[in-house]
């Protein structure tokens, strides 16, 4: 059996060492297990209270995904072996992410995430709260939960709130993906190296002077940004700043059914747009409702406060029908053709979303 995360700590010249963490599952494309959550929080902490360790850097396992989300087929099997509510499975592994999460927020030392191929889901929820982030042209960015029948979580209450022209709330509701040119310019991303730069970038760290530096995260800082400046690779064109105003204009109609029905009416002749349309159509419209409220609610809270009301909504969608239905058809049996509990958004109803903010 593989280790499912790989840690290492690599001296610098400087003599001080980096700690490196590799989530190691390449076939899942890194999806977050419980025990790969539990490993790496408490790495963390070991490395958070190593004087010698001055800087921690994360990434995935092979070319393809940084982290392709949470470990979902698990929570699946989970839900339908035991059915009780709220779900011990549930709470176990949504604690431990969510603390997580919150952990590489508020993290006292610099810790960089090199978010090359896919980053979705719970990885972008590792990768938005790191403080030096970097994407590669192959980046591959969303938050695809309306699919499955869930929501945004992982702290995405708090970030996607903070996105120009609503641009966060589009994302919920369609699951459109960002590219590495999108992630910069919605903060998702502080630097865009080429995807072969890793190497590169590992050299610099373990050179940079960091003994007689008095600010790490200032030094790590000025160290990418002019790596990132001397590696230049061609951006990809960003979707989301081609098309801020009609998003805009989507997301401010004042109702999720007038949202429902441009999305669903209006004929896009933009790929990415027309893409994001039909995921819309074809998502949870229960999801989708528990979106645009969480939306309506969420806008003032600290991101502690996101965090738990998010553990709140978690647990109570694992008891609906519309969670292990959707891993089912896209996951599961791959069909495809989920059978959500509710037809469309206008049936679902108003106080059965305002349900899922009590805390069972």
């Amino acid at each position: 059996m593989l280790d499912p995360i790989l840690f290492e700590e690599i001296r610098t010249d400087a003599g001080p060492c980096l700690g490196l963490a590799t989530l190691n599952a390449e076939k899942s494309l890194n999806a977050l297990t419980l025990t790969m959550i539990q490993q790496l929080q408490a790495q963390l902490s070991r490395w958070e209270q190593d004087d010698n360790i001055v800087a921690v850097v994360l990434r995935g396992a092979g070319d393809k995904a940084f982290c392709a989300g949470g470990d979902v087929r698990a929570l699946y099997h989970a839900l339908l072996t035991d059915s009780q509510h709220p779900s011990p499975y549930a709470i176990n592994y949504f604690t431990a992410e969510y603390q997580l999460d919150y952990q590489i927020h508020r993290y006292p030392k610099p810790l960089v995430v090199w978010g090359n191929g896919i980053v979705m889901g719970g990885g972008l929820g590792l990768l938005a709260g790191a403080s030096h982030r970097i994407v590669t042209p192959s980046s591959r960015l969303a938050m695809p939960e309306i699919t499955i029948g869930l929501y945004p979580d992982v702290a995405a209450s708090w970030f996607l709130q903070r996105m120009p022209a609503k641009l966060g709330l589009f994302l919920g509701l369609t699951a459109a993906p960002l590219n590495a040119h999108d992630a910069l310019l919605c903060n998702l991303a502080d630097y865009v190296l080429a995807s072969d730069d890793w190497d590169n970038l590992l050299a610099h760290l373990t050179t940079a002077n960091w003994r007689d530096s008095k600010n790490h995260q200032q030094l790590l800082s000025t160290l990418l940004d002019a790596l990132s400046k001397t590696s230049q690779p061609d951006l990809p064109v960003a979707n989301s700043a081609a098309h801020w105003l009609t998003i805009h204009q989507l997301m401010q109609q004042g109702s999720l059914q007038a949202v429902a029905s441009s999305l669903q009416n209006q004929q896009f002749t933009d790929p990415w747009l027309a893409n994001a349309a039909n995921s819309f159509s074809h998502g949870s419209p229960t999801s989708a409702a528990l979106i645009w409220e969480i939306f309506q609610r969420a806008k003032h809270l600290s991101l502690a406060e996101a965090l738990r009301m998010e553990f709140t909504l978690t647990i109570n969608c694992c008891a609906k029908p519309d969670l292990t239905e959707g891993i089912r058809a896209l996951l599961i049996d791959k069909d495809r053709s989920p059978r959500w509990h509710y037809p469309d958004v206008n049936s679902v109803p108003a106080d059965e979303i305002a349900r899922y903010f009590h805390s069972p």
